[in-house]
């Protein structure tokens, strides 16, 4: 058993500083509460992808990514937070009504916890995939096809978010291309329909991306049939994959109530099945995915965390 006097203990720890991670630690931070953001990589995640970001509240002008976290980081800061570079490797309850977190840097107490791990688009893992973007490659069409108005893209998937996906990008684009590894789709019949239905949009089975061109963005895409072996081009000014998304939840080990896609099922307060644990974001069951959910999921995480903490 770890004795809490050998670590380092805070009411609340926040894993992950993407902006529903920073959001909350505004919060509890701001509150007086003793934070730590535990964050393995950058802070910011898979937002900082983002090139150009039009539909966060309060920036007229678009704000890219990486800046907009960094105002959300630096608001955090100014409250005391405390930050520790690392990967979270288990959560544990403990006899204290607390959870103790091991991490590859060290082990901490926490009357309270806060996921916000977030989760990780799948990737085609083809060359010029990862050139080109914020250039032509995308993994958002809510956050990005305003930018392809009466263009050419591409969308790489089969499922229900990659058609939603191509719909979305159908109101903006000349021309919509769906392109699936397999001869029909793993979409609902509902929402294929929806699609066929669209003239706006192509499909493309028993096809797969082999490669992605262009010069300074996004011009072309190399194409093989899977079925005959053949290889064609196909021009386009942009591509948008989606293939599935991995949730960052691999520590923690059953613990929680999750669905089948391995996200964390909370309540409306963000509480998960154990009492004290919280979570925010892409993490969640059902999120929206946005830079703008993330930040509310957060606020709302915090504030509960407090209750919990002023109860304990």
């Amino acid at each position: 058993m770890v004795q809490l006097k050998s670590v380092p203990q805070f009411d609340v720890v926040i894993i992950g500083g993407g902006p529903a991670g920073l959001s909350a630690a505004i919060y509890t931070a701001r509150d007086r509460l003793s934070t730590l953001l535990i964050e393995k990589s950058i802070i910011g995640g898979m937002i900082n992808e983002a090139d150009r970001i039009d539909n966060y509240p309060g920036f007229h002008e678009s704000i890219s990514g990486i800046d907009l976290t960094a105002k959300m980081h630096s608001q955090a800061q100014k409250y005391e937070l405390h930050e520790v570079n690392a990967e979270v490797l288990s959560i544990a309850e403990n006899a204290s009504r607390g959870f103790i977190i091991k991490t590859t840097d060290s082990e901490y107490f926490t009357k309270a916890v806060i996921i916000a791990s977030g989760s990780v688009k799948q990737k085609l893992n083809i060359p010029g995939e990862k050139e080109y973007v914020g250039r032509g490659v995308s993994y958002c069409a809510t956050c990005d096809a305003f930018f392809y108005r009466e263009k050419t893209v591409a969308v790489v998937g089969g499922g229900n978010s990659a058609i939603y996906e191509a719909l979305h990008l159908a109101k903006f684009a000349n021309k919509v291309y769906v392109i699936h590894r397999r001869n029909q789709l793993r979409a609902t019949a509902v929402i294929h329909e929806r699609a066929k239905a669209e003239s706006k949009i192509e499909f493309i089975f028993s096809t797969i991306v082999e490669a992605i061109h262009g010069i300074d963005f996004v011009e072309k895409l190399k194409l093989k049939n899977v079925v005959n072996g053949i290889t064609t081009e196909l021009k386009i000014d942009g591509v948008f994959v989606s293939i599935g998304l991995n949730p960052n939840t691999s520590f923690l080990n059953n613990l929680l109530a999750q669905d089948e896609n391995g996200m964390i099922v909370v309540n409306e307060h963000m509480q998960t099945s154990v009492p004290g644990i919280f979570a925010a974001g892409d993490i969640r069951h059902n999120s929206i995915r946005q830079v703008i959910a993330a930040a509310g999921d957060g606020a709302v995480a915090a504030i509960n965390a407090k209750k919990w903490v002023e109860e304990y």
